[in-house]
């Protein structure tokens, strides 16, 4: 089983029913989960209350008051009663899909991070949960009127608990820590695993009024400025496409044409090509014909990225 772990704004306006629909959400899970709601802001207490979840005001704040990422993680994975954690932003409906994948995740012998693809929509009203057809008919609105977000969004993330341990102390909300993040789950020799073909994450669109400076604010602000500073370089920037696993329908896929793969083998062709200039002038090598070669296994990446897992 999962322990669900989340941060919400206050719930108050339309912020407040989309909050609550992704909370509804995760309360009907199957097998149930456990679900940690962190922070104090408004009406956060009463919702906990409400659904019968756990929550865990204390938490420790940057400057501004915003929570901070390594807290908030240090916090849930020690009270969590799962071996499975999954941070998600309090605005994410997950459908059964969800544990679905998570039961056949958790069987991986092995370190990992899934992940997956977000899809937008536009909702204003609180869901009813009591209509027997409700995931049904959600589905059906995001399939028809949804928006799949590029592979740098990410806003779910499912780990073994005690995978992700003395995190820097990234502000939650703001740009970057959540590309970070799965960096350092490569850079801890863990599987990336990419689940979008398995599991529709649904985002309720909002807007940025909890932020004094609105959008601006969020993306480009003090605490968003501070957070790309944390990550250290655009090269701890991951994506989608740096997944070294895709979860199907059936099983659990090598992704060889990876964005980790190709940056890694044009390191190495960089290299090759500064240490061999000596003997390439010697023996007359053109760099055109080993560029051919390069192309030649890149083409043979796209080929064996179906390859199955054991």
């Amino acid at each position: 089983m999962i322990t669900i772990f989340s941060v919400p704004k206050p719930f108050r306006g339309h912020i407040g029913i989309i909050q609550t629909n992704a909370l509804e959400s995760w309360v009907r899970l199957s097998p149930p989960c456990e679900i940690i709601l962190v922070g104090d802001e408004e009406g956060l207490a009463e919702a906990a209350a409400r659904c019968g979840v756990r929550h865990v005001p204390d938490v420790l704040r940057s400057q501004f008051g915003t929570p901070l990422l390594n807290s908030v993680f240090e916090r849930a994975q020690a009270l969590a009663t799962h071996s499975l954690m999954c941070y998600v932003n309090a605005d994410v409906i997950f459908l059964s899909d969800f544990s679905e994948a998570g039961t056949r995740i958790s069987r991986l012998k092995r370190s990992f991070l899934m992940v997956g693809r977000r899809w937008d929509i536009d909702l204003r009203e609180a869901l009813n949960f009591d209509e027997p057809r409700w995931e049904e008919r959600l589905r059906s609105y995001v399939c028809k009127y949804g928006k799949p977000r590029p592979p740098e969004w990410i806003d779910y993330f499912v780990f073994p608990r005690g995978f992700y341990q003395h995190l820097p102390p990234f502000v939650i909300g703001r740009a970057a820590f959540d590309n970070w993040l799965l960096w350092k789950a490569r850079s801890l020799k863990g599987a990336l695993v990419d689940a979008s073909a398995v599991i529709m994450a649904v985002h309720q669109n909002h807007d940025y009024s909890h932020h004094p400076e609105g959008k601006k604010g969020v993306w480009e602000g003090a605490e968003a400025e501070r957070n790309r500073e944390l990550m250290g370089g655009w090269h701890h920037c991951f994506t989608l496409d740096d997944a070294t696993h895709r979860l199907t329908a059936t099983d659990l896929k090598i992704n060889l044409y990876s964005g980790y793969v190709r940056r890694r083998w044009e390191a190495i062709q960089t290299a090759l090509m500064t240490w061999t200039r000596p003997l390439r002038n010697r023996f007359g090598l053109r760099r055109a014909n080993l560029e051919r070669l390069s192309s030649l296994v890149k083409k043979a990446f796209g080929i064996f990225s179906g390859a199955e897992v054991d």
